[in-house]
């Protein structure tokens, strides 16, 4: 109940279509089962010798309510389409607008591949399944209750084989459900595996040719597809015992109508059952038959579809881990930071702190620089800042209030980040630059190209500004990318601008220029850049070294290299054989 409550949500301007699907198949159903009971009329009619306008008046009749039964299914066919559709819609719209008030916290605990199945695979199942409820779910219940009614009706006591039989198929349906939930339910998660395979592959082919993987690569997605396919072989096994139940019940049902009736006609001369309602009683019985086996398939797709559902639910009831406050202050001072006894840890279960006991404070306008060996958590200690994760302990300061009070698009508008991995989206040059100002200008971005050292490669293209970049910027250089990021971060014109490791792709030369001309650019913005290569923080007003989560050192170039044992050996290591001071 809980999954059809949030789903149902989603329904939204489709309602009514929904709401119309049932009336007119219940509208189909009593015309189906009203046309045998005229069938069996005109048949006993004309056994006792009626006119030819009597047979004339109920053909007109029978083909009136067949037409009249063809369009009632007909437009509840087009609008349980219509219905399911939107749902569908709807429900994708929801769940991607929910991921994308996701904090960072949120989007490690499902992985990608699984959001992708979830939105995809998932969505379809219940589509089906709602499309299904709607016209199907509804019919099949609907004529199995009339067509049993007017098989008592026309049938008498002939009637009663169907209280041997429905029990016998109900017993066989529950046997199924029970058996294939649980592999259902196992399916999916290998589903998100095979995702994730042929996300990793796709991503990374270049990676996979370089290395001749392709090989490996190709047993590792086949391990997934034939897990994939034993789980479902094993529930298609269980759900075709379906079809021979159905058939062995409809067969006695016959057996039993066409033998016992018959022997009912001649003994009684066709005075306790007659022609007619043998010819009724055979068409109900494949009514109520067929109806019973529409409601096994129903109940295999809910049983698919709830299981989706339920990962659909999850997804949608998530709530973000980072949320603004009550009262929020949409109003960056200054480019001021703070750490105050900051410890952060990226989950709760997390055994272990990645960043302890941080005291730090960054005047505004500032340089500076963070260096440290790999994982010692200088991305962790930046993404603080803009708020993509909260501080497990301790308060951070921007413009001198807790990060917290602020609202969250404001915050993150003055706070500029330029990642470590360096994505831009399928478009042009010049719409990937506008995620930074939607309203520059091209002087604008010409001017932000400049400062990041990016109109020398963009001016060689022969559409320039224009020229299109490939999905996630395949046709451009790491280098190049690293630019256009840079380029793009420049135009927000924010008050703290972030650099996590964004110039490694580029050469010393450029890395400088591009340092002097934010230097010149934008004085009053402080300026935070992580490096791993000492020349890229040599010019900073202070540099952080960062070891094991802690900092180690906070100095400028001259005095950590007089005093810290970590940042002499990186910069040694990076420019001189050997460990003499510098001159």
């Amino acid at each position: 109940m809980r999954e059809i409550k949030v789903l149902s949500k989603s329904v939204r301007e489709y309602k009514k279509l929904s709401i119309i699907t049932p009336v007119l198949i219940s509208m189909e159903v009593v015309i189906e089962c009203i046309i045998p009971f005229i069938t069996a009329t005109l048949v006993n009619q004309i056994k006792s010798g009626c006119d030819l306008n009597t047979i004339i008046k109920y053909g007109l009749l029978l083909i009136v309510m067949a037409f009249l039964s063809l369009a009632f299914g007909g437009i509840a066919g087009s609008t349980s389409a219509t219905a399911a559709c939107g749902f569908a819609k709807n429900l994708r719209k929801d769940m991607f607008y929910n991921i994308q008030n996701y904090s960072f916290e949120n989007i490690d605990k499902f992985s990608t591949s699984s959001l992708i199945t979830r939105m995809t695979t998932d969505v379809t199942n219940v589509q089906n399944a709602y499309m299904m409820i709607i016209r199907t779910a509804i019919r099949s219940p609907l004529m199995l209750i009339f067509a049993f009614v007017m098989a008592f009706v026309m049938g008498g006591r002939m009637a009663m084989i169907f209280l041997v039989v429905v029990p016998i198929l109900a017993t066989g349906l529950g046997f199924v459900i029970y058996k294939t939930f649980p592999l259902f339910r196992k399916v999916f998660k290998k589903y998100d595996a095979l995702n994730k395979s042929i996300q990793e592959n796709i991503k990374g082919m270049r990676v996979v040719k370089s290395f001749v993987r392709e090989e490996y690569e190709q047993k590792k997605f086949e391990t997934a597809a034939e897990d994939v396919c034993a789980d479902f072989t094993r529930a298609e096994r269980i759900l075709a015992f379906n079809g021979p139940l159905m058939q062995f019940c409809m067969y006695v049902v016959m057996v039993f109508v066409l033998s016992f009736g018959s022997y009912t006609i001649i003994t009684s001369r066709g005075l306790d059952f007659n022609i007619g309602q043998f010819s009724a009683i055979l068409t109900y019985n494949f009514m109520i038959l067929s109806s019973l086996m529409m409601l096994s398939m129903i109940f295999v797709m809910l049983t698919l579809a709830g299981e989706s559902a339920k990962r659909i639910v999850e997804v949608l009831e998530e709530i973000s881990t980072l949320a603004n406050p009550e009262n929020p202050v949409y109003e960056v001072r200054d480019g001021s930071i703070e750490f105050e006894n900051v410890s952060f840890k990226y989950s709760q279960k997390a055994e272990r702190m990645v960043l302890s006991n941080i005291n730090l404070k960054i005047n505004s306008g500032e340089t500076i620089g963070i260096i440290g060996g790999t994982g010692s958590s200088k991305t962790s200690l930046v993404q603080l800042i803009p708020r993509l994760y909260d501080a497990s302990e301790g308060v951070v300061k921007v413009g001198g209030l807790d990060v917290r009070k602020y609202d969250l698009e404001s915050l993150r508008y003055q706070v500029a980040v330029v990642l470590q991995k360096n994505i831009l989206f399928s478009g042009t040059i010049k719409e990937n630059l506008r995620w930074g100002n939607k309203d520059a200008t091209d002087e604008e971005l010409a001017e932000v190209c400049r400062l990041a050292c990016a109109e020398e490669f963009i001016n060689q293209f022969p559409l320039k500004y224009d020229t299109y970049v490939e999905q996630g910027g395949a046709n451009l250089s790491g280098g190049q990318k690293q630019r256009l990021c840079i380029a793009r971060a420049l135009l927000k014109k924010p008050k703290i601008l972030i650099l996590d490791d964004s110039t490694s792709a580029v050469d010393t030369r450029t890395d400088a220029k591009i340092r002097k001309a934010l230097k010149e650019f934008m004085p009053e913005t402080t300026k935070i850049i992580i490096a791993q290569r000492t020349a890229s923080v040599e010019d900073a007003d202070r540099i952080i070294v960062m070891d094991g989560g802690c900092i180690n050192g906070i100095g400028t170039h001259k005095q950590l290299l007089a005093e810290n044992e970590i940042y002499r050996e990186i910069y040694y290591s990076q420019n001189k054989a050997g460990g003499q001071d510098e001159n």
